[in-house]
């Protein structure tokens, strides 16, 4: 029974310390994720949407989810700072609201982007990541496909959409956009 018990909690460390391994990429601890290069995204430009936005940098939230732009700046998307740098190898996610309680938001106008789309994001170092768009999908926000998001090579534009429940004040769906390097 003690040797069930001693299993368990090696288990159960191994399995935490993978997914901090996989949520991170190849970095060695969760607050200095390894990039190759120093730049930071600036701004975010899909031209077929008429969208130039610019980006602040989003961590971590107290609650061990991502943090979300600040309604109070909705013209403003954020970079999650644990992802790659877009235009750098690996996955990169950028995060905007689709509205306030009073006006759209930057990424009002996502869930109509098209496949084959350019997208842009320009970096502080002076190049431009450019991406084309793969896929659009709307999904419920129970069902994130969190490594296809967070894991997988790529640039993710993530916001909500669908049917809104107005006894939570929230979005029952995310619509995200799946775009590779052009």
């Amino acid at each position: 029974m003690a040797d069930s018990k001693w299993l368990k909690i090696v288990l159960a460390g191994f399995v935490t310390g993978t997914v901090l391994f996989a949520l991170n990429g190849r970095s060695s601890t969760p607050e200095e994720p390894k990039r190759a290069s120093a730049a930071t995204p600036q701004r975010l430009e899909i031209p077929s949407l008429n969208l130039k936005a610019p980006l602040m940098k989003l961590g971590m939230a107290g609650n061990g989810e991502v943090e979300l732009p600040p309604y109070e700046k909705p013209t403003t998307a954020g970079w999650f700072d644990q992802s790659e740098v877009p235009g750098d190898p690996g996955p990169s996610v950028i995060i905007g609201h689709v509205d306030t309680k009073t006006a759209p938001a930057v990424f009002y106008r996502l869930r109509q982007v098209k496949k084959g789309a350019a997208i842009r994001v320009l970096r502080s170092d002076g190049r431009t990541a450019h991406y084309k768009v793969d896929s659009v999908e709307q999904i419920p926000k129970d069902d994130f496909p969190t490594d296809r998001v967070y894991m997988a090579d790529g640039l993710r534009l993530v916001t909500c959409g669908g049917a809104f429940d107005r006894t939570t004040h929230e979005y029952l769906d995310n619509v995200i956009v799946y775009a590779s390097l052009a």
